[in-house]
């Protein structure tokens, strides 16, 4: 197998409006991989910007390892997650991860992403005011604040051992996550599609809620959409929007919609237990909020 060369970090003394390539980019080496289309990015992440330790048995983090893109698993307003096959060439250390993709500032709407932010301060006053003016500029900054949101949301669930994919690593605004499907690639129904063992996946969802609301959180865009069934098991995916209900200004909020969102759908396939009014009194209860 060719010698693999080293990434290498370019760095500037400061960031220029038209100049932030890096927040979207992967890095490649220019003499490519063996196969596949990208030598694996794992060494590009910093120890904080790789999913917690342990890293699981599975994840492939050689250096010798390559990515395969297979495809693309869901596209969005803001991002589309594709299907990495990442391996080291002829071994059997194989694994597939979703990387999700913020888009180019030319093709992302954040149509909804006000009500999301105000809870979130950003120090530099320039970047602010790039932000609130939805320049170019400052749609990248607020694509850097949705991933880096997301992925520091699923490496604080996943260690609070909430039913969410394993986050592997942060590469600008792409991050990788654990795969949830089959190991053939099909992915993983979402709970829209799925019509049987309804009772024990509310009784999942709600475990699930009720621990994120004591940790003053809610999911804030929770639908049957955004949830996964996996042999039985229910995984929350989608938390770029995650909300601290604490500090936002209208936080209880949208502990009553996410509550309203799933407690509707289950309840209009039969489920008694799925009461909305309920489920919000309990996560407000929770979470300490009124």
């Amino acid at each position: 197998m060719p010698k693999r060369s080293e990434h290498r970090r370019r760095g500037k003394n400061r960031l220029d409006d038209d100049d932030i390539e890096w927040l979207h980019s992967t890095p490649e080496d220019l003499d490519g991989p063996p196969s596949g289309d990208r030598w694996s990015t794992w060494d590009l992440s910093t120890p904080t910007e790789r999913g917690p330790r342990p890293h699981p048995g599975w994840l492939v983090t050689e250096l010798a390892a390559v990515d395969t893109e297979l495809g693309i698993l869901k596209t969005g307003k803001e991002a589309d997650v594709h299907l990495i096959s990442r391996g080291v060439p002829d071994t059997d250390r194989i694994c597939l991860l979703a990387a999700k993709r913020y888009r180019s500032a030319e093709h992302r709407l954040f149509h909804r992403d006000a009500g999301y932010l105000e809870g979130r301060g950003v120090r530099d006053s320039r970047i602010s005011r790039a932000m609130s003016s939805r320049s170019r500029f400052g749609k990248e900054m607020i694509a850097g604040q949705w991933a880096g949101a997301e992925f520091a949301a699923l490496c604080r669930l996943w260690s609070l051992g909430l039913p969410v994919p394993y986050p592997v690593q942060i590469v600008g605004t792409e991050i990788l996550e654990e795969f949830v499907g089959t190991p053939d690639g099909a992915a993983a129904p979402r709970l829209a599609a799925v019509s049987e063992g309804l009772a024990e996946l509310w009784e999942q969802l709600v475990e699930a809620l009720v621990v994120l609301a004591r940790e003053g959180l809610a999911h804030g865009d929770l639908s049957p959409y955004n949830i996964l069934v996996h042999e039985g098991r229910l995984v929350i995916i989608d938390l770029p929007q995650i909300v601290d209900v604490v500090a936002h200004p209208t936080g209880p909020e949208f502990l009553d919609r996410d509550a309203r969102n799933v407690a509707t759908w289950f309840a209009a396939r039969g489920l008694a237990a799925a009461d909305a009014g309920a489920l919000a009194g309990l996560l407000r209860a929770e979470a300490g909020v009124r």
